[in-house]
C-alpha cells in the first residue's frame, strides 16, 4: 500500500555534517549517533510516497548559533538571542562545505523541492516552516497548500530539534503531522527526548514506525 495523493513525505537534514564522519573524513561536525543509520528506511519510506520534500540546513560562515561566533561559548552551552533561547552549535552545514551536502546514500530522485533554512545569518532555523523567531516563515506551508498537500509524514534529523519544530509548527499551521521514529534520530542533550515526546503529545501528534505504515494507508484508503 502506498500513500494518498494528498500526502507528502518531509524529510528533515539528512546531511553529512549530521552523520558519523565518513570514511573519507567528510561530515560529522555534528554527528547524531547512527544518523546515517535510517538513510536504507528513508529511501524504503520514499518509494511508498507520490509527494517527498527534503530539507537542508544551510548557514553563512559566522552563524549566530555557532558557538564559535560568541567569545568564551562552548558548543551545546545556552545563549539568549533578541529571539529568545539558542543553543549553541559546533560550525556545521556551512554553505558550500562538503559537511551541508546530503548524504549521498540518500536515493530520492523523485523529492519535488529541497527547502534551504538557516541562511540568515542573525536567525536559526530548527523548523522547516517558520524560523527561531516562530514568526518568520520559509514558505513551505504555502507551497504545501498550492499543492494541495495536506497530511506530512515527518522524519530525519534530528528527532528533539528539527523534527519536534518542523512537526508541531505544521500542526499550528493546520496540517496533520506525523513522525516517523524508526526513520529518526536524536541529539539526545539532557532530557530533549523526554521533552520532545511530551510536545508531541500536547500538540495531537502521532508516533508511528515504518510497520505501522501499512495498517494506516490500508486506513486512509479503505
Amino acid at each position: 500500500m502506498t500513500s494518498l495523493s494528498t500526502d507528502v513525505l518531509l524529510v528533515i537534514d539528512m546531511q553529512n555534517d549530521f552523520c558519523p564522519r565518513s570514511a573519507e573524513g567528510v561530515g560529522g561536525a555534528l554527528a547524531v549517533k547512527d544518523g546515517d543509520a535510517i538513510v536504507p528506511a528513508i529511501n524504503a519510506l520514499g518509494r511508498r510516497f507520490e509527494h517527498v520534500i527534503l530539507t537542508q540546513d544551510w548557514h553563512p560562515a559566522g552563524h549566530i548559533s555557532f558557538a564559535s561566533s560568541h567569545a568564551g561559548k562552548r558548543p551545546f552551552e545556552m545563549t539568549e538571542m533578541p529571539y529568545g533561547p539558542q543553543t549553541l552549535w559546533p560550525d556545521h552545514c556551512v554553505q558550500g562545505s562538503s559537511g551541508a551536502e546530503l548524504h549521498p546514500g540518500l536515493d530520492l530522485p523523485h523529492a519535488e523541492l529541497i527547502l534551504r533554512k538557516g541562511f540568515r545569518r542573525e536567525i536559526d532555523s530548527y523548523s522547516a516552516f517558520l524560523e527561531n523567531d516562530h514568526a518568520t516563515q520559509t514558505g513551505l506551508a504555502g507551497y504545501l497548500r498550492e499543492r494541495g498537500l495536506k497530511r506530512i509524514y515527518v522524519c530525519g534529523l534530528a528527532y528533539d530539534f528539527c523534527v519536534r519544530f518542523s512537526a508541531i509548527d505544521g500542526m499550528k499551521l493546520g496540517f496533520e503531522c506525523v513522525v516517523l521514529e524508526d526513520a529518526s534520530r536524536a541529539v539526545d542533550l539532557p532530557g530533549s527526548i523526554e521533552a520532545t515526546n511530551a510536545a508531541f503529545a500536547e500538540a495531537g501528534i502521532r508516533r508511528v514506525s515504518e510497520e505501522d505504515l501499512h495498517t494506516i494507508f490500508i486506513g486512509l484508503e479503505g
